[in-house]
């Protein structure tokens, strides 16, 4: 029985395709770890691994927003993740491998375990470890991997498969702050 989960987050084109609306925030830490790349080979490479995405997605009037600030505030003035849009779809990349990938609906803000089903179904496969790949390392990511850690998941970062808004960002998350909570590891170090 599988007991890790492999959690993608944020892998959406307004963050990577080349007219993505946000595409500029995680651009060039992305390409410096070569991340969409590493986590094609991941989950290309994973058989023994529950694989679940939580795509962020919003209606057209951004009505779950109620005075948002910050990331959530930005994301709404852009028109970032609308339902319906490019934007808010899964990037071509991870496209291919959607059968092995069980897509969990209902994150609306930074943590993919409120509003949405991830513990429960996360317990249901008995799974005891999460490794954590996407962006942005400071917000969804760091918010994501403290409440699996709070939640009793052993928790693992893929740091060559993570992206920040910038390089000094995602090395300071993956050299300071996670390994608070979290194992770090590279996803060729994953068995």
């Amino acid at each position: 029985m599988k007991k890790k989960a492999l959690l993608l987050i944020g892998l959406q084109n307004d963050y990577f395709a080349e007219d993505g609306i946000l595409k500029e925030v995680v651009e060039e830490s992305s390409k410096v770890s070569n991340i969409i790349e590493n986590i094609v080979n991941l989950v290309d490479n994973s058989s023994d691994t529950l694989i679940i995405s939580t795509p962020i997605i919003f209606s057209e009037n951004y009505e779950e927003l109620v005075a948002p600030v910050g990331i959530l505030k930005t994301i709404k003035e852009v028109g970032a993740f609308k339902k319906g849009t490019k934007g808010a779809e899964t990037i071509d990349e991870i496209k291919p491998f959607k059968n092995k990938i069980i897509e969990i609906p209902g994150k609306l803000g930074l943590n993919a375990f409120i509003n949405t089903n991830l513990e429960e179904t996360l317990n249901k496969h008995e799974i005891e470890e999460v490794l954590i790949a996407g962006t942005v390392a400071s917000i969804c990511i760091d918010s994501t991997g403290r409440s699996a850690h709070e939640k009793g998941f052993k928790v693992t970062m893929l740091t060559d498969c993570i992206s920040g808004r910038t390089v000094f960002e995602k090395d300071f998350y993956c050299e300071n702050v996670f390994p608070l909570y979290a194992k770090l590891a590279k996803s060729k170090d994953i068995s």
